[in-house]
């Protein structure tokens, strides 16, 4: 797997492909800008070494030209995170962008326009990918969130480098936590799946049943399993569809030693709001007119029991609705368990949209081992899936 370590950069100019795809408020200031430190180490080392860097990302979803999704927005961000000045190029192929790139000295940076003002970039388009390569000696791709997408820059491009082509910082060590989860960890590993829905998780649950000593479920999956098992879940979310698969799993994971962990206990609410009655009662005995939102104390310390015995952990997805402060508690807790387990010297991934927005909303992203960058991504990963992105550069 090359990285960047296996390169010199000293007058060369590297393209790297950053998922620079940040939330924008209606003053078109960043809101977070943890993708842009992300890429931070990439960038510095290539400046280090005298080299230069041409910067492309899209923004968002323009259809064609939009000046909301122009990447001009981000310049300020990119600089007071980098601590270098940032040219910026109103294109991203052509005449102005090839002539930015040639009068490039070592240590500048270029930000080039939004990937997707052209629609080839999504199309995986060759030519586009062959303009986009004429800008610079070397490809690096550092940008996970669209290592899943077969895009112009992101897969398409990789072929015109040859063996002049390298993964970043920020996708080799998500490469590398994903592989610590599903070959190399240290053994009892155990996976948290959270969410709404059993047929969102099925590829995965299958994927790792193979590579976990432990499965733990929570949030809205719970009752899909625990209604197949003959419970009762009132008013709660399920998949009636689903019921038979879940049995299947419940199966399969017996087979294979796997033990399956469902709620003991929820806090049950009359209506999904913040202000409903709530009560804590039996998972399998939840009372008709009541819906699970947030795992109960018992619940609590059996995940934390569990937790603490893993010497490997991933966790995707919340436990219960934790936009809502009171049905965030089980959430909560069970972050501080994976803080603690780390802090114990257990490895920890988060991966996965709300998982991450939890753990950054509740502080705990500096408390575990990697806060996966890819949502879409992560996921195909856990699914046994070889990302396009990430193929590319593998290829000879």
């Amino acid at each position: 797997m090359k990285t960047l370590d296996d390169f010199n950069f000293e007058n060369k100019k590297a393209l790297i492909r950053v998922d620079f795809n940040v939330p924008l408020n209606e003053n078109f200031e960043v809101t977070d800008a943890t993708r842009i430190l992300s890429a931070k180490p990439t960038i510095i080392k290539i400046i280090e070494d005298e080299g230069s860097c041409i910067l492309m990302s899209h923004l968002g979803r323009p259809k064609g030209i939009q000046d909301r999704f122009s990447l001009c927005h981000i310049v300020k961000t990119v600089e007071d995170i980098i601590g270098v000045e940032v040219i910026f190029v109103s294109d991203c192929i052509g005449h102005k962008a090839e002539t930015a790139s040639a009068n490039l000295e070592s240590g500048q940076i270029l930000l080039l326009e939004n990937l997707r003002f052209h629609d080839e970039e999504k199309k995986g388009d060759v030519k586009f990918a062959e303009h986009l390569s004429k800008l610079a000696d070397i490809y690096v791709n550092d940008a996970f969130g669209t290592a899943h997408r077969a895009h112009a820059s992101t897969t398409v491009i990789a072929q015109f480098f040859r063996k002049q082509k390298c993964f970043g910082y920020l996708l080799a060590k998500e490469i590398k936590s994903i592989q610590k989860v599903m070959q190399t960890g240290e053994k009892p590993v155990l996976a948290i799946l959270g969410g709404a829905k059993v047929s969102s998780k099925i590829t995965i649950i299958k994927n790792i049943l193979d590579k976990v000593d432990h499965l733990i479920i929570g949030g809205g999956m719970t009752f899909t399993f625990v209604k197949a098992q003959g419970g009762g879940i009132g008013d709660s979310i399920c998949e009636d569809d689903k019921m038979d698969l879940a049995l299947e799993i419940l199966k399969q994971a017996k087979a294979k030693n796997v033990q399956i962990h469902l709620p003991l206990d929820v806090v049950a609410a009359n209506a999904f709001s913040n202000d409903a009655e709530t009560q804590i009662v039996d998972v399998f005995s939840i009372p008709d007119g009541w819906q699970g939102l947030d795992i109960g104390p018992k619940a609590i310390e059996n995940f934390h029991n569990i937790v603490m015995q893993s010497k490997t952990i991933l966790w995707n997805g919340p436990l219960g609705v934790f936009e809502m402060k009171n049905f965030a508690k089980g959430t909560i807790a069970l972050g501080s368990s994976i803080a603690e387990a780390t802090k114990n010297g257990a490895f920890s991934l988060v991966g996965g949209g709300d998982s991450v927005a939890a753990v950054k909303q509740f502080g705990f992203q500096d408390k575990v081992s990697y806060v996966s960058t890819g949502g879409g991504a992560m996921l195909e990963s856990l699914e046994g899936k070889t990302l396009p992105g990430i193929a590319a550069i593998l290829e000879e």
